[in-house]
């Protein structure tokens, strides 16, 4: 009988551990489910995660906004985005001035300017090497960069740059070298007698 009821006990433990462990995946499971959620409309606001209309989408308005938009090169480092807007006001309605700096907030020495007509850009043009704080701008319309498609440049050897391209490496003797490691003998002209000298 005693035996019957050890049975019987360790039979309710296990059963108890498996309901225990059942209710603990399923908690692992439902947390599992809600971080996917999480994640992913986390990378839905990011943009990370796209679907081909919605990327189509945004070429076509960053192509829109790129057909608004010049490129002012040559700005002067101490320039403002207020006095780059005052420069191009006369052209049309200005809508963005982006002075793009390096990592350390410093002037790269171009802008963007964004107008909210198309017709703006060709009168922006016609201000090409005027002058701001000095300096001539050069301004051009701004072009679509298309993703995934960088520009590389051959790497073909100049010529006429330096390096050791088209010489042969100094190679040392075979032989013994009586002059010394790498050094060659120096050869004197002959002498011609003169006898005022």
């Amino acid at each position: 009988m005693e035996n019957d009821d050890d049975v019987d006990m360790h039979a309710a433990d296990a059963n108890e551990e498996l309901d225990d462990m059942k209710k603990r995946l399923k908690e692992m499971e439902d947390e599992a489910a809600a971080l996917r959620e999480m994640q992913a409309k986390v990378e839905k606001e990011m943009g990370s995660v796209q679907d081909p209309a919605t990327a189509s989408a945004s070429q076509a308005n960053r192509e829109e906004i790129d057909a608004r938009s010049v490129f002012v090169g040559n700005v002067d480092y101490s320039c403002t985005p207020e006095e780059v807007q005052q420069h191009f006001q006369s052209c049309g309605t200005v809508n963005r001035v982006t002075i793009r700096t390096d990592k350390f907030g410093q002037p790269k020495g171009y802008a963007y300017v964004e107008f909210l007509e198309v017709e703006a850009v060709q009168e922006a043009l016609s201000l090409n090497e005027s002058e701001l704080h000095g300096r001539q701008l050069k301004v051009t319309a701004k072009r679509t960069n298309i993703p995934g498609m960088k520009q590389y440049r051959s790497r073909q050897s100049n010529p006429y740059a330096g390096g050791f391209r088209g010489r042969t490496p100094y190679a040392p003797p075979f032989i013994y070298s009586p002059y010394g490691y790498g050094k060659v003998p120096r050869f004197r002209m002959a002498m011609r007698y003169s006898p005022y000298y």
